[in-house]
């Protein structure tokens, strides 16, 4: 199981932030662990400058997976089943997940009016990689996960290994518990141990 933003692609926000030149809209779950503090921040801050879905979508088309993120799946496939588990939205990874070769990806739906204002989103559940997590481990799954930030760190627990991939300082410093890998080189290899101990 994959987190997405910051593990196979660019934060998506982040780059939103960086073309509308809205500084406030740089803040993640590296910055803010509350999910719905940060989703409110963010449609607030929408809202306020008149921006939409399809303005977040421009973006988005520019956008391709992080160098070597498509080479790292494929890897993974060929010997893993492969799950991306995302707090983004399904309005946002079509793209993305065209370039990296349609993987199967559990996320949440924003709600948008006819003139494209995002008003609301939809959670798919509370605490939900972990809970796909566990719901996998309900069918005899064995579960190697790997994520970047806070919203990551349930389901790197609730898997029989978790690897934080090139997260910030104060992730690592909270969560000594889990390996961190810096690229994806020592990413495979975190994988390929953690299989031999499944």
């Amino acid at each position: 199981c994959l987190d997405l933003e910051g593990v196979l692609v660019p934060e998506i926000w982040i780059d939103f932030a960086e073309r509308t030149g809205i500084e406030a809209l740089r803040a993640t779950t590296r910055d803010i662990p509350d999910y719905d503090v940060l989703m409110r921040q963010r449609l607030d801050l929408l809202a306020e400058h008149g921006l939409g879905l399809p303005d977040i979508q421009s973006v988005i088309d520019d956008m391709g997976p992080l160098p070597g993120a498509l080479e790292f799946v494929n890897w993974l496939r060929e010997r893993y089943q492969v799950v991306i588990l995302s707090d983004t939205f399904y309005e946002f990874a079509a793209p993305l997940m065209r370039q990296l070769g349609y993987p199967t990806i559990l996320c949440h739906r924003l709600e948008v009016d006819g003139q494209g204002k995002v008003v609301d989103y939809h959670l798919r559940q509370v605490d939900p990689k972990r809970a796909s997590v566990k719901a996998f481990h309900g069918l005899n799954y064995k579960i190697i996960a790997t994520g970047d930030s806070y919203n990551d760190t349930t389901m790197l627990a609730e898997a029989d290994a978790g690897i934080l991939f090139c997260p910030p300082d104060n992730v690592i410093a909270e969560f000594p518990e889990f390996p961190v890998a810096k690229n994806y080189d020592e990413l495979r290899a975190e994988f390929s141990k953690a299989s031999e101990s499944l």
